[in-house]
């Protein structure tokens, strides 16, 4: 049973091929912006390198650098196909070629599907990954002088101004870590000595944070020190001076900032999905219309297209048998090269009839 059968004129036709052809190289145009984006997000991820745990979420840029570059590719044959399908002698090279063409258009499809959830999912990679790789980043801050560290607190630095943001959480990591170098303690006062000694691994913690965390929007100097001692400043109460410092956690900020980047690329790339799907249903109605044409010497003639010859099980049986028709000759390839290698390598035997 043919699903959706349409008739179609010469003029349909054409109409069908210039619209084809059109779209396709819109879609050639949104693949380039796709890989643009795939590779403006795997920089930013490069850039950010630092401060996250592992390398999972470049599976997202590479996706889309990949969906980019076969977006160009396929649509560049499909409109070369719809600007040659008019023509007899053109369309003749095409038959051999459409149906793994077609093939390829509903893959490429189902792998842009994927891609589209990636996007969406990529919050669930970022998440874990930044939370661990900005703890790690904050404990080797102290670290200016270790080789492999020694710009770790540059990024921390920069990551919050630029960021607006404090920690891992908030501000108050800080406080749970030692970030001051010990080169830069007085080890014979007794303040750092006494520090020091009350913490069980010795380390000399304060209810302080790095400069970077200050707000140049607080209305009075910048207190990075003493944080929650209210008797240490003048007018101060801590709970209450909320411009002082960053309140956000650098975490929050840097997924905020990538969920937006690729909830836009997501939809981005669902418009393309869906022009891709209309680009496919669009040539299988141009080519099962050319083929159907009653009479090929008079090419003016009606005839008829449709999505599906057969219902949807049938051609899905169909497409199985084909699979397997491959596979059957792919192996009797291999046994007749096998069987022509041996008789090349292999002793000559010759017979003589008397």
């Amino acid at each position: 049973m043919t699903i959706l059968k349409i008739k179609f004129n010469v003029q349909k036709r054409v109409k069908l091929a210039q619209g084809l052809w059109l779209l396709n190289w819109f879609c050639v145009l949104t693949g380039i912006i796709i890989f643009g984006m795939g590779l403006f997000l795997k920089i930013e991820l490069r850039k950010r390198s630092e401060v996250m745990d592992n390398e999972e979420s470049h599976l997202v840029p590479n996706s889309l650098i990949l969906v980019g570059i076969l977006a160009c590719v396929i649509n560049s044959l499909g409109g070369k196909f719809c600007y040659d399908s008019l023509d007899p002698a053109k369309y003749a090279r095409w038959k051999s070629f459409l149906k793994f063409y077609l093939a390829s258009c509903l893959f490429f499809a189902f792998l842009t599907f994927i891609v589209v959830v990636l996007c969406f999912l990529m919050r669930i990679y970022l998440e874990d990954t930044l939370a661990k790789g900005l703890k790690n980043g904050m404990k080797y801050y102290r670290d200016t002088d270790t080789p492999g560290r020694c710009f770790m607190k540059k990024t921390i630095d920069q990551l919050q101004i630029d960021f607006r943001c404090c920690g891992n959480n908030g501000f108050r990591d800080w406080f749970e870590i030692q970030w001051i170098s010990n080169r830069y303690l007085d080890f014979s006062s007794k303040e750092v000595k006494d520090r020091v000694k009350s913490n069980v691994d010795g380390k000399y913690l304060v209810d302080g944070v790095p400069f970077s965390c200050c707000n140049p929007g607080s209305p009075r100097p910048c207190i990075q020190q003493q944080i929650t001692n209210n008797s240490a400043h003048y007018s101060y109460e801590f709970q209450t001076e909320e411009l002082n410092l960053w309140t956000r956690g650098c975490k929050q900020a840097l997924l905020n900032y990538y969920t937006n980047m690729m909830q836009s690329m997501g939809a981005l790339i669902l418009v393309d999905l869906v022009l891709e799907v209309a680009t496919m249903v669009g040539i299988q109605y141009l080519h099962t219309s050319l083929e159907s044409i009653a009479n090929p010497e008079d090419p003016e003639c009606e005839s008829e297209g449709w999505l599906m010859e057969k219902g949807l099980m049938e051609t899905f049986k169909s497409v199985l048998a084909s699979i397997k028709e491959l596979g059957k000759f792919n192996q009797v390839a291999t046994a007749e090269e096998e069987k022509a290698a041996e008789g090349t390598t292999g002793p000559t035997i010759v017979t003589t009839v008397s």
